[in-house]
């Protein structure tokens, strides 16, 4: 287990949330729209091509005039998606896999066959993949999306089940652009959940072809079944059925075939789908499917139905994880936090009772916010920054707002809320301004290829300038937080904020602020609120739950103030923030 604890990670087949994608012909009108619908949906879009037109941006993406250009830019690409007329398919999809791109995706129909077979040869020249021609995409259910499937990303996201972290979904292979999404939205109402979709084009010659997509759901652990919307002509359903016969896919494989009133001579919808003769029959095709053991659907409505029946007996005796719970299938809102079933309660996937004596507080608090199990010295880190945030005294603007509402008789709840109501921007919040403001230093250095100490340098020489205040740095009563020592040196012994593969961490950042303070005379130490932020930063946590755990870590000590204002002091007493003594034990 890393430093960070495990995390689970849902695999998907040719697109996921971490693949780098590039969409040559971004500035056109089509290009732009899918492009928003990748972005919204959460694909790395990361640049675009359109020759003529490089250095100029769309949505803040780069433009340029090759993919060559792009590649040595902004690094290794993995996927390219090529919205450019036919006409200009050849050469897009080849200086795609001129500059290494793995994946080609080839959205336009009606390509030359001639120009198809050179993008083939090229293609395995270059040892990559292409898919389509005429293809709208590939989508992976809550992660990526690329091409146009979906068509907005609020229907994406509606229409198509992902897996649940850790469980399995049906793969989705179909020959129809159209019917690709309609049969991920209704094995969805059906309660069925999906991994992956792949449309694989619909022209006469294809690049990646439905037998090479089923052979990698055979190979995903997120895809338990396989689900195929097939038509007339060609013989890629032949082919998938031979690879069942001879036991190299050995998943379930459900399918419905479209065109079955056609005859000879009928191309249906597109140029792959057309019978010659006696070859690529409807038929024909379901003979082949289902005597190598597929379930095959009279009608496209019955489709559903029948996966959800092959999943209700999974290969391991149960129901497939594939399949949504009745509760699952009516609820209309989500949440990832925490399931309650009878008799068990599993946080993050997690059984609590498991949890219980076995896992810090402060270990079980990253876990329920960020999803992921952290290793003993990390959570030994998160109590360790819990504990130091505990309490401060009775000054603070949260203690003085608790304490004066308990003075006028409002219970323990409500006492407390008050002081939780005063935890904002301006208390508190320094742990996440800091943490947003050693981020813009960190982006600042990376982008002027400067070193950290340089770009620190420069900004306290303006703060000083200025006069502005800097969150993080600097205490009201400490000249050294006592707190942010010990901070560091749990941190350290956790592997957090040391450098790895010469990227600067939050915590060098801050180091070198407090080194630039120091360099001209006026010595401003990194304060509790700096050190969490940097080392929660440095964890991986989002800033916007910084807040909150200075809010879970500073309850206990509201709680303690309130029970002792109601146990101590007279009601409605007027309370001085600053002229007030302890009289607890002298344990320092």
């Amino acid at each position: 287990m890393g430093r960070r604890g495990l995390r689970l990670r849902r695999m998907a087949i040719l697109i996921d949330e971490t693949k780098r994608v590039l969409v040559q012909g971004i500035t056109g009108r089509e290009g732009q729209a899918r492009t928003r619908l990748m972005l919204d949906y959460g694909t790395k879009v990361v640049g675009g091509v359109t020759p003529g037109k490089g250095g100029g941006e769309v949505f803040g993406l780069p433009v340029f005039n090759s993919c060559g250009d792009a590649v040595a830019a902004l690094g290794g690409v993995d996927v390219s998606v090529l919205f450019v007329p036919a006409a200009g398919i050849k050469a897009a999809a080849i200086d795609a896999l001129e500059a290494g791109i793995g994946l080609v995706v080839l959205v336009a129909d009606r390509v030359p066959v001639w120009d198809a077979m050179a993008i083939a040869k090229a293609a395995k020249k270059a040892g990559a993949r292409f898919l389509g021609p005429n293809t709208l995409g590939i989508a992976s259910p809550g992660k990526a999306v690329v091409g146009m499937i979906g068509g907005r990303a609020e229907s994406a996201r509606e229409w198509f089940k992902p897996p649940l972290p850790g469980g399995t979904g049906v793969g989705i292979i179909s020959r129809s652009g159209g019917m690709s999404s309609s049969t991920a939205y209704y094995l969805g109402q059906a309660g069925v959940r999906i991994s992956s979709i792949v449309h694989v084009g619909g022209d006469a010659v294809l690049g990646v072809r439905v037998a090479e997509v089923a052979q990698m759901f055979e190979a995903d652990p997120a895809t338990d079944a396989i689900v195929l919307f097939g038509e007339i002509g060609g013989s890629q359903e032949e082919e998938l059925a031979a690879l069942m016969a001879a036991k190299k896919i050995t998943k379930p494989v459900a399918a419905y075939i479209g065109g079955k009133a056609a005859t000879a001579g009928t191309r249906f919808s597109h140029a792959g789908a057309i019978i010659e003769g006696n070859k690529g029959t409807h038929a024909g095709k379901v003979a082949a499917l289902r005597g190598a053991g597929a379930v095959v659907a009279d009608s496209f409505g019955d489709l559903p139905g029948a996966v959800a029946g092959m999943l209700r007996t999974s290969r391991n005796g149960g129901p497939s994880l594939s399949l949504m719970s009745e509760a699952e299938r009516k609820a209309v809102w989500t949440t990832a936090i925490t399931r309650i079933a009878p008799n068990t309660v599993a946080v993050r996937g997690r059984n609590i009772a498991d949890l219980m004596g076995n896992v810090s507080f402060g270990a079980a608090v990253h876990l329920i916010l960020t999803g992921r199990m952290p290793d003993a010295a990390v959570g030994r880190l998160m109590d360790a920054i819990l504990v130091s945030s505990i309490d401060h005294g009775a000054t603070p603007p949260s203690c003085l707002a608790a304490r004066t509402v308990a003075s006028t008789g409002a219970s323990l709840s409500q006492s407390v809320a008050a002081g939780i109501s005063s935890i904002n921007r301006h208390h508190g919040g320094a742990i996440e301004d800091c943490a947003r403001y050693l981020a813009g230093l960190m982006k600042s250095a990376k982008d002027a290829g400067r070193s950290i100490d340089e770009v620190a340098a420069e900004e306290v020489a303006r703060i000083k300038a200025s006069g502005d205040r800097i969150s993080g740095f600097g205490h009201r009563v400490h000249t050294k937080d006592p707190r942010t020592a010990r901070l560091f040196e749990l941190a350290a012994a956790a592997g957090v904020g040391e450098s790895k593969g010469g990227a600067t961490t939050h915590v060098e950042a801050a180091r070198a602020v407090e080194r630039a303070f120091a360099a001209i005379g006026k010595p401003l130490p990194i304060n509790v609120d700096g050190a969490i932020g940097a080392i929660l930063s440095d964890l991986g946590l989002d800033p916007r739950v910084f807040n909150g755990i200075f809010m879970i870590a500073r309850t206990p000590g509201l709680v303690a103030h309130v029970v002792e204002e109601q146990t101590r002091e007279k009601p409605m007493r007027r309370i001085d923030p600053v002229n007030h003594a302890y009289d607890g034990p002298l344990g320092v």
